[in-house]
């Protein structure tokens, strides 16, 4: 940090030092209080610096939302029409749902279930036809990642800069995504910066502001905002747990219930559109989806227990967990997993069997571990430690990707993305 300077005025000369680098700007826009602020941060900027320079507004429009949502949105694209370019985009991609245990994604705006859609599709958004390099199987996430490389061709441009509007208070994988020193893709060796593919880079431009900041400025500039973040601060939701997401993702579990209460109307369109979310509704904050301590029914074991949730899922669900279970044990039995001294010291002190190499190709200063798989470990750092305990999690969860016990995009995954990614190329040369 600049010394002297507050986030504000760190703010301002990092999209100062974006407008003179990038030819073509484009934010995206979520409908929440961070990329809100950092919206009219840009249009504050242009304004006061006079200059003739139009940005890009990007926004996925996941159909359903709280009406709040909507109608913040529909106010914000359409204000300020001599300098931005609206790009409202509803597109049936695949998005992750941890509400069922049947459905591993849902779709929003499904040209094959029209008749299900909680409303009707705005007038003037971007669709499928839109996009060449559209098909069925890109997740929401691909989409992001295809539409800058498509945006950067359609303008023409000599560099392309996406504003995102993550703060690492947030979240520790937030935070890692600024200050990881791993990450070497960096524009110019800035920090907040990261490039996706030539000469096209994400800005994260107030990454180091507080919520604090974020009400601060909509209050001391007059900013509009998200009305529904009222009715979240009437209905006692704490600061931190108010977001604007996906509703059937797993971080929005604990609060989907609200929903019935805030918006009725959509409450009732939600529950015949994505399966499992009216259970989730009713117990999302409770031990029955992996929320708070979990608790092992009387005269199970974790790996028993684990095989009893198993039997009562889907065959499709139940080979998905099995597979990632498998390769959790291969990769701890061969590998090892990477850990800190303290962890290997409390592994040792209650006994349990490891084997632990001297040093790793990654770098860190933990050490990779071997172990078998364990019933549950009674440490704090159980949660990064090979236990069925940890996939009783997952799947009460409905986490099919596994995410809270590490993994990532299987090979299988990444192949089909690299297909599509490679799809999309051979359009443009």
């Amino acid at each position: 940090m600049q010394m002297g300077k507050n986030v504000y005025e760190l703010t301002m000369h990092r999209i100062g030092l974006i407008f003179n680098e990038f030819d073509n700007i484009y934010i995206s826009f979520s409908g929440g209080k961070d990329s809100g602020v950092m919206l009219n941060l840009c249009i504050k900027y242009i304004r006061e610096s006079r200059i003739k320079r139009r940005i890009g507004i990007f926004h996925l429009d996941y159909e359903v939302q709280y009406e709040k949502t909507t109608q913040y949105v529909d106010r914000v694209l359409k204000e300020n029409p001599d300098i931005i370019d609206v790009y409202r985009v509803c597109v049936p991609f695949k998005v992750t749902t941890c509400t069922s245990m049947h459905q591993t994604f849902w779709r929003p705006w499904d040209d094959n279930h029209k008749e299900l859609w909680v409303r009707e599709q705005p007038q003037g958004s971007y669709t499928k036809s839109d996009f060449p390099f559209y098909n069925r199987e890109l997740w929401d996430y691909d989409f992001q990642m295809l539409f800058a490389e498509w945006y950067h061709e359609l303008k023409k441009a000599g560099r392309t800069c996406c504003l995102v509007g993550i703060r690492t208070q947030e979240s520790f994988d937030r935070w890692r995504t600024i200050y990881s020193s791993r990450r070497t893709s960096l524009y110019k060796g800035l920090r907040w910066t990261h490039r996706i593919t030539d000469n096209v880079y994400n800005a994260y431009v107030i990454h180091d502001w507080l919520t604090a900041d974020i009400w601060v400025a909509n209050g001391r500039f007059g900013w509009d905002y998200n009305r529904l973040y009222d009715l979240y601060y009437q209905a006692g939701v704490p600061l931190e747990k108010q977001r604007v997401a996906s509703p059937f993702i797993s971080a929005a579990q604990e609060n989907l219930s609200l929903y019935r209460a805030l918006d009725p109307d959509m409450w009732g369109k939600m529950v015949c559109r994505v399966n499992g979310v009216n259970f989730t509704a009713l117990y999302g904050h409770t031990s029955a989806v992996g929320r708070n301590a979990v608790v092992l029914p009387e005269g199970y074991t974790w790996e028993r227990y684990m095989h009893f949730l198993l039997h009562t899922l889907p065959e499709k669900t139940r080979k998905n967990y099995l597979k990632k279970l498998a390769v959790s044990i291969d990769f701890w039995r061969y590998k090892g997993g990477c850990l800190p001294e303290q962890t290997i010291d409390k592994l040792r002190a209650i006994g349990i069997k490891i084997e632990v190499s001297a040093g790793s190709n990654y770098k860190t200063s933990k050490r990779p571990v071997r172990m078998e798989y364990q019933d549950d470990i009674n440490i704090p750092e159980f949660k990064n430690l090979p236990t069925f305990k940890r996939m009783c999690v997952c799947i009460l969860k409905n986490d099919h990707l596994c995410k809270y016990m590490g993994f990532a995009l299987t090979k299988k995954e990444l192949e089909n993305k690299q297909r599509v990614i490679d799809f999309y190329k051979k359009i443009y040369t």
